[in-house]
């Protein structure tokens, strides 16, 4: 399955570290791998990511994200930029900012498109991002966004539900989609028919709801909800959901696969870079018809 996508940019607001891939740091080099101009914005620049419990850099305020927003206005791009991408928010004003800068977008092209990765917690650690961010997520940002990329626990916390089995699923995706965004994907889904042995994931927009089962491959790392959100942005805007679906998720498990394979801490994205452009296995969506 060879990856050749048009012309296109995206303008990705997110973290950054110094060693590793989260954040931009995952999300930019996936879609230039895949030839895709990605225009990062960083919200912050820290040594590496929080999950090592200790790190240096800083968070950088919502003025200085604004700053460089202008400044890319300035150079009259904006008219071609196909769409933006954020992930972890770190404050409401960073979040309000965002929004603006979405804002400002889609004036130059109102074809452009807004992915929001909503972050707010895992099963197994519940909410991890700090107070407000949630209600933002939920009041402010979907609203907003076109496209969202949620995980199985910040569906639930989205939709008001707890959903235990696929049609559960179904209704809470059906649920949060009521409250703005065309198109969502559910990332690190395990319901009742889910084995052990697997994870899946579900994507649904107006032309219908899609599901796609991998492995569950026994390894813990960061970045790879950063990486497939971009990747699944990136296709939905140039095909249709199920075919994203199916590149984004054959990408993200080949990579993940090396990075087990090679019993590394950090996502193997440049070792493993051709699995974006080119999976060595290929999973395909399947319709959810009931």
């Amino acid at each position: 399955m060879s990856v050749i996508v048009e012309s296109m940019n995206i303008l990705s607001i997110q973290s950054h570290v110094a060693y590793g891939h989260v954040g931009n740091d995952a999300a930019v080099f996936s879609l230039q791998r895949m030839g895709v101009e990605a225009w990062p914005i960083h919200t912050v620049q820290f040594s590496n990511h929080t999950g090592y419990g200790n790190w240096k850099g800083r968070v950088f305020d919502a003025g200085m994200i604004a700053e460089v927003m202008e400044g890319i206005e300035q150079r009259g791009v904006l008219g071609k930029c196909d769409g933006v991408l954020s992930g972890y928010i770190g404050s409401v004003d960073i979040g309000d900012t965002i929004l603006d800068a979405v804002k400002t977008v889609k004036r130059a092209n109102p074809h452009a498109r807004y992915c929001c990765d909503p972050v707010i917690g895992d099963v197994g650690r519940g909410v991890f991002v700090r107070e407000g961010i949630p209600e933002f997520m939920k009041t402010k940002a979907l609203p907003a966004a076109d496209i969202i990329t949620p995980n199985h626990f910040e569906l639930d916390y989205l939709s008001g539900r707890v959903s235990k089995s696929l049609q559960e699923v179904r209704d809470a995706v059906l649920a949060v989609h009521d409250l703005g965004p065309r198109a969502i994907l559910v990332t690190s889904l395990h319901t009742a028919e889910t084995p052990d042995d697997s994870i899946d994931l579900l994507a649904s927009d107006e032309t219908g709801c899609f599901t796609l089962r991998t492995p569950k491959l026994s390894l813990t790392v960061n970045g790879a909800g950063d990486a497939i959100a971009a990747l699944f942005f990136a296709h939905y805007l140039r095909g249709n959901i199920g075919a994203a679906l199916s590149f984004a998720a054959s990408a993200v498990f080949g990579v993940l696969a090396k990075t087990a394979e090679a019993g590394a801490r950090e996502i193997q994205l440049v070792a493993a870079q051709e699995e974006i452009a080119n999976p060595s296995r290929v999973f395909h969506a399947e319709v959810l018809t009931s």
